[in-house]
């Protein structure tokens, strides 16, 4: 059932625990479940997406079962018949999780919906094939087999990182060494980290090399007890409430974190209040957010390297221009970039989310500043992510009524 949300303008203010981080949470899971042995997860998010990846993991055979605020994962026992993986719209799922199906020799049949069946995966076609498996077909739903073998996989780095994590969680497992041979430059370079330091916590390693990365064969993931950390780009709405005149302290945030995303924090200091010029491709979560801010500050801000936001749930680059500019905004969608500038309030008005958690959350911060209510169509879609943000922005004085089609 579709919900919209109408916000009457308000600042927020108060306290928030912003919930842990899904990028981690995703990573967390599947090393726990190719660990032999019970790994303890403590504060694992839970979002569709997460759903996702545990019920695709419990049919590759892996236990997975809640206790508190502890999810037990108990490793992977592969099944004797074709595992049936619904991936829902989570692309990291699919694009980690195919990899991993593969390299465990698990016949596997991935279906999704939404956006998701329409997202490439043209590297794996590529790249899997040449080192055993079949894929039987090229549309989704994607039914392979055959067992992964080691070797060089060449990949661009300017596709998706997603790539890249999805073999470093297989490559290990493999009788021999492999290596990611990168042939262009990596973008979202701190999700790889991300991915590279979950591993060690598992007991894996991956070696960083000119040419990109050499993962060793026959590593055994360790079990762990863990617990995950806020999420930098949930923290971001937040952050960019208080730069337009909220009030609101976060909480739990990790100054050390890897998550890339936590440059927001640097980006709404540096700005203050005024224009500013951001280069988002090692950072593309953030640019619906940094459009609002930029909608909303003083003089002209650009917001570059964001080619690949047209291929995620939604293309994101136009979605934020369009409803923005619904708004009252004045943004101007480019190639690969917008081009912002900042207006002093927005009008209010009727926006759609285009079934896109982060452009839901994103017009949701940009009604803070409106001069008149805003309706998001379709907001019941940050399910994905962020289940309870609008209990968040009401507890935090946000005024929102909800209206069910």
């Amino acid at each position: 059932m579709m919900k919209n949300i109408t916000i009457t303008p308000s600042y927020l203010s108060g306290k928030i625990a912003i919930p842990s981080s899904k990028s981690i949470s995703h990573r967390a899971l599947i090393c726990a479940a190719l660990a032999k042995g019970k790994s303890e997860i403590k504060n694992l998010l839970d979002c569709a997406d997460t759903r996702a990846t545990i019920d695709i993991l419990k049919a590759f055979g892996a236990k997975i079962y809640a206790r508190d605020d502890i999810t037990l994962v108990e490793g992977i026992e592969i099944p004797s018949e074709t595992a049936v993986a619904d991936c829902r719209e989570s692309g990291s799922t699919l694009r980690f999780l195919l990899p991993v199906a593969a390299a465990l020799g698990c016949e596997t049949e991935f279906h999704g919906k939404g956006k998701l069946p329409e997202r490439p995966i043209t590297p794996y076609f590529t790249e899997l094939t040449k080192n055993g498996i079949i894929f039987e077909t090229r549309s989704m739903p994607y039914r392979i087999s055959g067992r992964l073998s080691s070797g060089d996989y060449a990949l661009a780095g300017d596709i998706s990182s997603q790539f890249i994590s999805g073999l470093m969680y297989a490559l290990p497992i493999l009788q021999g060494d492999s290596r990611i041979i990168l042939t262009s430059p990596l973008q979202s370079k701190p999700y790889v980290d991300l991915t590279i330091a979950e591993l060690e916590k598992f007991g894996v390693n991956v070696t960083e090399i000119p040419q990109g990365y050499f993962i060793k064969g026959v590593q055994e993931y360790v079990p762990q007890k863990t617990e995950i950390e806020a999420d930098m780009s949930q923290a971001a709405f937040f952050a960019v409430a208080n730069s337009l005149g909220s009030h609101i302290e976060i909480e739990g945030l990790n100054p050390d974190s890897l998550q890339g995303d936590k440059a927001i924090l640097d980006i709404v200091k540096r700005a203050d209040g005024k224009a500013f010029d951001v280069n988002a491709s090692q950072i593309p979560d953030l640019v619906p957010i940094l459009a609002v801010l930029a909608s909303l500050s003083k003089g002209v801000s650009h917001i570059t390297g964001c080619e690949r936001l047209r291929i995620k749930e939604c293309d994101r680059l136009s979605a934020i221009a369009e409803e923005l500019n619904k708004l009252g905004a004045s943004v101007t969608e480019n190639k690969d970039s917008l081009t912002v500038e900042g207006v002093d309030s927005l009008k209010g008005g009727i926006c759609d989310s285009h079934n896109d958690h982060r452009i839901a959350m994103s017009l949701a911060i940009a009604a803070v500043r409106s001069k008149a209510k805003v309706t998001i169509i379709g907001a019941e879609c940050i399910a994905k992510s962020y289940p309870r943000f609008f209990e968040d922005f009401k507890s935090l004085g946000g005024i929102t009524d909800v209206i069910d089609n």
